[in-house]
């Protein structure tokens, strides 16, 4: 059996929240996807979870989905095989699935329908959704289930006794695994995702998998996180932020070629739709036409890590609008760091006794400690001021 694993597509999503929209990047990277699956007659794609953005997509997210079904399921007839993830709504991707099971799109949202495993002629495919520990406790009536790897272990536990030992046996599912309880690397391939450890950051291990022949994982967006070779990670098919950039990460999908006697795994890259550069250097440096002249500006995203010896140097200068006219509109990340940062004669501890500071205090104490010992100018306290009086008055 031949599938293509991809996670993470996050329809819908903009970079850094800032405005830039990835609707045409991720449009020509989910044809890209088509073409793979057309080109190496795989029998299935898979969506390891995070099908969306967020719970309520826009409506050209949900059309471009919509768009790349049809032509997977309808045009084409390869099957697709996926779940819901942390940043998808599971009670609204539950409609018409019984429906869409016909078509051969296979989505599971809830953990009901994770033992019934989508039987191939040479495989059995278990999708677990992304759930958190109260799921698990409201499906087993057990109040004793309280974090997420007792769940997952009694979950998998269940779904052993029904493997067909003349199949392989794949699970789909969404969530952070790691070699073992203490694996720092993981926490370094993190980058844009969550922190949360409802997702088991902190407690999820590959053994809890071992039983399955392959493990197609989402939920961290690079393929370096993956705990073991067959209990992987796609990583997202685009780039979402300046980590990812900076790194130069190539994203793909997997390839796997795969039955009860054998396994094959290939890493199929994605071309890039729009480059992201990352550029570090003295503000002057940035501005300076020799050094802007090597890149292609107005034609690729940037994202700047501005070089200063102090902050002071920047006052009065509009740097964005600056740098949107050399390089172009498109800048995802705007930084300013201090090579040689002044002393800071006393720690701010913004965490103690939080409880007991007012938020005008909270704030300006973290601006302190963040800016290396600078107090808020008057008018900065005075919009501070305004803003917290607002959300007291809409609360």
């Amino acid at each position: 059996m031949k599938l293509l694993h991809t996670a993470d597509w996050h329809i819908g999503r903009q970079l850094n929240n800032n405005g830039i929209s990835l609707l045409a990047d991720q449009n020509f990277m989910l044809n890209e996807i088509i073409s793979i699956a057309k080109r190496e007659a795989v029998d299935g794609v898979i969506i390891a979870g995070d099908l969306y953005d967020r719970g309520m997509p826009p409506v050209e997210a949900v059309k471009l989905f919509d768009e790349t079904l049809t032509q997977l399921l309808f045009e084409n007839q390869i099957p697709v095989y996926a779940i819901t993830g942390n940043h998808d709504s599971a009670k609204r991707l539950q409609f018409g699935q019984e429906f869409f099971k016909r078509q051969h799109f296979h989505l599971v949202s809830r953990l009901d329908d994770a033992f019934q495993p989508v039987e191939t002629d040479e495989a059995q495919i278990f999708l677990l959704p992304f759930i958190d520990p109260i799921d698990a406790r409201i499906y087993y009536q057990d109040k004793d289930i309280r974090d997420i790897k007792q769940a997952i272990e009694r979950i998998v536990t269940d779904m052993k006794p029904l493997f067909k030992p003349d199949k392989a046996h794949i699970l789909v599912t969404h969530f952070a695994v790691a070699k073992g309880k203490d694996d720092d690397a993981l926490r370094e391939q993190m980058l844009s995702e969550t922190t949360r450890t409802v997702g088991g950051l902190t407690t999820l291990t590959s053994d809890l998998f071992e039983d399955f022949d392959y493990v197609a994982l989402g939920h961290i967006h690079t393929r370096f996180a993956s705990p073991t070779e067959k209990i992987a990670y796609s990583g997202s098919p685009l780039i979402f932020n300046k980590d990812e950039a900076k790194r130069g990460d190539i994203k793909g999908g997997y390839l796997l070629e795969i039955s009860a006697e054998s396994f094959e795994k290939t890493f199929i890259p994605l071309p890039v739709y729009k480059d992201f550069l990352v550029l570090e250097a003295p503000y002057q440096t940035l501005i300076s036409k020799d050094f802007y002249n090597q890149y292609p500006r107005h034609q690729v995203r940037f994202a700047f890590e501005i070089l200063v010896e102090d902050r002071k140097e920047l006052e009065g200068i509009n740097i964005r609008a600056q740098l949107e006219e050399i390089y172009g509109e498109e800048i995802v990340d705007l930084r300013i760091r201090e090579t040689n940062p002044r002393e800071v004669s006393r720690k701010v501890k913004i965490s103690q006794k939080g409880s007991d500071l007012s938020d005008d205090v909270l704030i300006a104490n973290f601006f302190q400690e963040m800016t290396g010992g600078q107090n808020l100018s008057d008018y900065q306290k005075e919009v501070i001021t305004e803003l917290l009086s607002e959300i007291k008055e809409e609360n």
